[in-house]
């Protein structure tokens, strides 16, 4: 029998999104269906365990109770599976399938095992059913590119101010384009107007306006530059060339471009098989509630 410690102090105190206390009852009643232990801790203590299961990750140095914990179960547990955001959001950001991700010791491809190395090309099917996903054929035309901004200060920046990136970046693009370019900031980022302003005055530069969302943001694009997070999933599967200028920690970097002089002629990756992996690790609660997800990343385990 394998034990596996449920934190549910993970979740950040006085959190209003009803959705990350259930990942955590859900995972625990998947536990007890498959035959395992599941040990409900509702403090803020390491419990020693198997494997343990926390909701987000953690910063490099963490301030907050939760933050610490999460930290905690991350180094004393040999597994330690973290849940982090569902790639596929930008459709419908109200999440109405459930579906998030689900790695073992790292929310990065560098650092985490997403148990994918074995492909059920009927998942990918599953989830483009259940979220209403159609991919589309690349586009051939559009205008100006968008660069995606992340959360200023987030881990997974790894401390690179978000304004010295984008200014990076804008500088590069214009030594080989001469397309408009728009700032999309991360719709989380409430400092967001705060740092905005130092790039609203940059000559070709617009900001995309708050409240807009991706797709009326990619209307008439041409191609999508980011980071490494999530938002350049979107894109790809909507047909637009992506960029990506930390291609090992971003989950694109099968079908990213990371050559800004190739901006002119990106390269068009096949996406399917790219989209069957990564569907590998999303997992609604009714597959967590069964045991469907945990049964999948039980077989990693060596005791």
């Amino acid at each position: 029998m394998t034990t596996v410690a449920i934190y549910h102090k993970s979740v950040p105190p006085g959190n209003k999104n009803l959705e990350k206390p259930l990942i955590l009852t859900n995972f625990a009643q998947g536990v007890r269906r498959s035959g395992d232990q599941a040990i409900d801790v509702h403090d803020s203590q390491y419990r020693p365990a198997d494997v343990g299961v926390i909701q987000g990750w953690t910063h490099e140095v963490p301030i907050k109770t939760h933050l610490k914990l999460r930290q905690d179960a991350i180094q004393l547990h040999q597994y330690t599976i973290a849940v982090d955001s569902n790639l596929f959001l930008y459709k419908d950001k109200t999440n109405p399938g459930n579906y998030l991700r689900y790695s073992f010791n790292g929310v990065f491809p560098t650092t985490g095992v997403y148990c994918d190395d074995h492909v059920d090309p009927t998942r990918w099917q599953q989830i483009q059913q259940d979220l209403k996903l159609t991919v589309k054929d690349y586009r051939t035309n559009g205008n100006h590119v968008l660069l995606c901004l992340q959360r200023n200060g987030g881990w997974s920046m790894a401390g690179l101010d978000v304004v010295t990136w984008a200014k990076n970046i804008i500088r590069s693009l214009k030594q080989h384009s001469n397309r408009p370019i728009v700032i999309r900031a991360h719709p989380g980022d409430k400092k967001s107007v705060d740092y905005l302003a130092q790039l609203q005055s940059i000559p070709g530069v617009k900001i995309s306006s708050a409240g807009r969302s991706m797709e009326q943001d990619l209307v008439n694009c041409w191609a999508v530059i980011n980071y490494n997070s999530s938002s350049a999933v979107g894109a790809a599967i909507e047909g637009y060339p992506v960029f990506v200028t930390d291609p090992a920690r971003s989950q694109c970097r099968d079908i990213a471009n990371t050559d800004l002089s190739m901006i002119e002629t990106p390269v068009l990756h096949n996406r399917q098989p790219w989209l069957e992996r990564i569907s590998m690790f999303h997992w609604n609660f009714e597959e967590l509630a069964s045991g469907a997800c945990w049964q999948h990343m039980r077989s990693r385990i060596n005791k």
